[in-house]
């Protein structure tokens, strides 16, 4: 299932399904704004999405109230979630999916948003998208390359070869093919267990994780649960994005020394993550996986 294409002067929803928009976050959320209002879009702000009712967090209902009701609105034709956090797996039993499944609209966020990109991806089959978030993306100093990805991927629907900004690199040579799930490995984790975990048959999965709060030791116990639960025997094979620690251990170390007795081809590039430039990624959507040319093609349409 897949959305409409964007169009300038459509109306984007703005909300804050996971952290809140703290006082010292507030001129990037401003910023994000206006960005978005400068290039041709219309904003509606949800109605929750600058509370902070518990004091360190909005009610989980609060923000299912706005996920659920910016679907709903047939005026709204795409959602950007403000930024990432830590909970937004509290709102997954409050999600209206038969909601999304009447209504396929555009989500984007990033970092914590991983969790409602792929739990809405995997209970309704709508291809969401991994990439800029209002605050840390188009709030703050971005690049050229953001905004053409996000430009070609959901206002024109380019799909054939992600474009690179960094030098890309295989870690594993060989070519797969397979649909695209992922993002950022420890919220992904929280999934494990769950009704909202993605089925990763013949998945290709794409990974990153935040360099300034997790280690190397953190990342490599994310990568070992996934052994555990049989991620690893049934993937088609790893796209690896930003991972810089202070420490200088690099991100396809850590990934190796857990999967090294798998054949799969793994991609490495410095292309989505946290504190680096982002491509706009389909997560649902069918893609071949080169890790002899470096390349990443989208096979299917991700917008119509």
């Amino acid at each position: 299932m897949i959305s409409k294409k964007l169009k300038l002067g459509d109306t984007i929803g703005i909300i804050s399904p996971s952290a809140p928009v703290t006082e010292k976050l507030k001129n990037q959320f401003e910023r994000g704004i206006k960005f978005l209002e400068n290039w041709g879009f219309k904003i509606k702000i949800a109605s929750n999405a600058l509370k902070n009712t518990q004091g360190y967090w909005s009610t989980p209902q609060e923000r299912a109230n706005d996920l659920n009701s910016m679907f709903a609105d047939n005026e709204v034709k795409a959602i950007i979630c403000s930024q990432g956090g830590a909970s937004a797996n509290w709102i997954l039993p409050l999600i209206e999916y038969e909601t999304i499944k009447n209504n396929p609209k555009i989500i984007i966020g990033i970092s914590d948003i991983t969790v409602l990109l792929n739990a809405i991806n995997q209970k309704t089959g709508l291809v969401t998208f991994h990439g800029n978030d209002l605050i840390f993306g188009f709030g703050r100093d971005h690049t050229d390359y953001d905004e053409n990805e996000f430009k070609e991927r959901l206002i024109e629907g380019k799909i054939d070869k992600i474009n690179q900004y960094s030098e890309w690199k295989s870690i594993i040579s060989g070519v797969a093919e397979g649909v695209l799930v992922g993002g950022n490995l420890g919220c992904l984790n929280k999934l494990a267990g769950t009704e909202y975990f993605p089925d990763f048959n013949n998945k290709i999965i794409f990974l990153e994780d935040h360099d300034k709060t997790v280690t190397p030791q953190k990342a490599e116990c994310y990568l070992h649960q996934f052994k555990q639960i049989g991620v690893f025997d049934k993937i088609k094979g790893i796209w690896l994005g930003y991972y810089s620690h202070k420490s200088g251990v690099q991100y396809e170390e850590i990934v190796m020394k857990v999967v090294n007795e798998y054949n799969f081809p793994i991609l490495k590039c410095n292309d989505f993550g946290h504190n680096t430039q982002n491509t706009t990624i389909p997560v649902g959507a069918k893609v071949r996986l080169d890790a002899v040319n470096n390349e990443i093609i989208i096979l299917e349409n991700c917008v119509e």
